[in-house]
């Protein structure tokens, strides 16, 4: 089996920059947009993580609806996509007596600091931030201009509660880094040794990557045409067996070592994601299965599969029949957010010289 994963050993510097004095606490951040169903990626990439990390420090789960608007979303349709993100907190683990788990736009000080952040950053480092060429593509003239300073707003959610570590993917790196590049040009700029920390990376763990059931190659995304390239979280058992059934596979057996599955994307895919739910290291589960067809490794996999995601998806149909009740997890929990973030708000008004009245 492998072992636990704690998310605080061995912080690893995303710069090379000398880390500014900070006494404060440990806390952790992060965020979902409410676009799209989840899925199987999500869930063995980010949700499971926050369900663990919860029990070993202040932790801080929003639905991030500000960022979502930085593309068009139908204004009738974001509510119920905020509590169905707040719906699959729940369902995945999160407790809201233990985390704070609210609706960006509940707390207006995120989107305060990014403007007081706006005028920290500087242009040269947002024209270097890879995603928002790539989300804009060829005419970016035609990017919403919150798109491109995303990052600035980012770097806002992190830091108004004094974020110490950030769950991140490859994707998110980068904007990490200009967190990083912000608060210590905060720190020096407004003569705040320490005000802001530079927060650290969380450690991965298992099942940071899930790739497209059709297509090895690809990373399981919500936005893919086809529904049988992902398991979405409220998907109910027959669907989530008929898609491990339908996954594309090749017709070789497993192999006894990882270096067999070179150049096999689908059955690496398969490997590991039995490997995430199962908690056990793709190592083990070749070991467990090698010499045998997808005949045999599929049927096993969907009961994996069904055993773990199933639930899941019952609880947040349940959830979202009540929401009521979700309503009132974001109320409180954008509460308690609002009492580290409006501190923090206040005391970068007075650092930046605003006016009290």
């Amino acid at each position: 089996m492998r072992p636990h994963v704690h998310f605080f050993q061995k912080p690893h510097p995303m710069t090379d920059q000398a880390p500014a004095p900070y006494a404060g606490p440990q806390r952790v951040l992060s965020g979902v947009q409410p676009s799209g169903d989840l899925h199987l990626g999500n869930y063995l990439g980010a949700l499971a993580k926050f369900a663990r990390i919860q029990h070993e420090a202040p932790t801080f789960i929003f639905v991030a609806d500000l960022h979502a608007i930085t593309v068009w979303q139908e204004p009738s349709k974001l509510k119920q996509q905020v509590r169905e993100i707040a719906a699959a907190y729940l369902a995945t683990g999160l407790d809201p007596k233990v985390a704070s788990i609210f609706a960006q736009s509940a707390v207006p000080e995120h989107a305060e600091l990014a403007w007081v952040f706006n005028c920290v950053a500087r242009l040269g480092w947002l024209d270097r931030m890879t995603q928002f060429k790539e989300k804009s593509g060829k005419h970016k003239e035609r990017a919403s201009v919150g798109l491109y300073t995303y990052p600035v707003l980012q770097a806002a959610d992190i830091l108004i509660y004094k974020a110490t570590h950030v769950p991140v993917g490859e994707d998110q790196k980068q904007h990490l880094e200009l967190t990083r590049d912000i608060a210590q040009k905060f720190n020096n700029d407004f003569a705040a040794p320490g005000f802001f920390p530079l927060p650290e990376p969380l450690t991965q763990g298992p099942g940071a990557r899930v790739m497209s059931l059709r297509d090895g190659s690809a990373k399981m995304s919500k936005s893919d045409p086809s529904d049988y390239s992902r398991i979405n979280l409220t998907d109910d058992a027959d669907a989530i067996a008929q898609k491990v059934k339908k996954a594309r596979t090749d017709p070789e057996p497993l192999p006894e070592t990882m270096e067999g599955l070179e150049g096999r994307p689908e059955a690496k895919n398969l490997v590991g994601i039995y490997a995430a739910l199962s908690g056990k290291t793709d190592a083990e589960v070749l070991a467990e299965f090698a010499g045998q067809g997808f005949g045999a490794f599929k049927p096993k996999l969907a009961d994996l599969a069904v055993s773990v995601m199933a639930p899941i998806g019952g609880e947040m149909r349940r959830l979202l029949a009540d929401p009521g009740e979700i309503d009132r997890v974001l109320a409180e929990g954008a509460g308690r957010a609002r009492e580290i973030a409006a501190p923090v708000m206040a005391e970068v008004r007075r650092l930046v010289g605003f006016w009290a009245g």
